[in-house]
């Protein structure tokens, strides 16, 4: 039997037909690319705003603050934290602290030894409490070893809760059991720590003055108290 050759004349089913189709599958798709693509620069731009907004905020600066503690880096905390105002904040503490040690065995003399080195003026204070509130610092990274940045960024972030008010931002912490408070303030895009609320170091920088004050035991003839203390009462007739 001879081949016979069948030729289709029927509208919309021959190879004409289907090329329409196909470019329009194509244009579908790159309509599709486009808009994935748009997406993709969309959310980088968001990401890249976002991220910079995030380092202008407390919690990053305390991180840059607790990663220049870890490698004592000199140049980075003084540009993160100002020592003279943290040692105007706890100055009056520490004060107290040390006079409450000495109670009744207190002396005028110690009090003027009190009063010259526990001053905002004095340069053993200042250093005593700049390397307490390092080894402070150093206790956020839960550890000796120098941590990675961004292990630095997420431990920050859920150990401190900070809330901001204008140019000040307070921020709370537990840390080995017990509150700490800090206190930073806003210096053009970063913030700076410009106090720390901690009873336990208060008393370390308390315990490291202390050691150049008199020891406790004697008693100043002199004091008024025990003037009174040693005068006869009047009797009533």
């Amino acid at each position: 039997m001879a081949n016979r050759i069948v030729v289709n004349f029927e509208p919309g089913k021959g190879p004409a037909a289907r090329a329409p189709k196909r470019r329009r599958w194509l244009r579908i798709l790159a309509i599709l690319a486009l808009v994935v693509v748009a997406c993709i620069v969309v959310v980088a731009i968001a990401g890249y705003f976002g991220w910079r907004r995030f380092q202008a905020s407390p919690e990053y600066s305390l991180a840059l603050l607790v990663d220049a503690a870890q490698h004592n880096d000199a140049e980075q905390l003084a540009k993160l934290m100002d020592d003279g105002e943290i040692v105007n904040n706890m100055v009056g503490r520490v004060s107290q602290k040390t006079t409450d040690h000495y109670g009744l065995t207190l002396s005028a003399t110690t009090k003027h030894a009190i009063d010259q080195i526990v001053s905002s003026s004095s340069p053993q204070l200042k250093q005593a409490i700049h390397d307490e509130v390092n080894k402070e610092l150093q206790t956020f990274a839960a550890g000796s070893e120098p941590k990675p940045f961004v292990v630095l960024l997420a431990t920050v972030r859920s150990l401190v809760k900070i809330t901001t008010e204008g140019d000040t931002a307070k921020g709370t912490a537990s840390v080995n059991n017990r509150s700490i408070e800090l206190t930073m303030r806003r210096d053009s895009d970063r913030w700076k720590l410009v106090g720390v609320n901690d009873d336990a170091l208060v008393q370390r920088v308390a315990d490291s003055v202390m050691k150049d004050l008199p020891p406790t035991g004697g008693f100043d003839a002199n004091s008024p108290l025990l003037k009174n203390l040693g005068r006869p009462r009047k009797r009533n007739r």
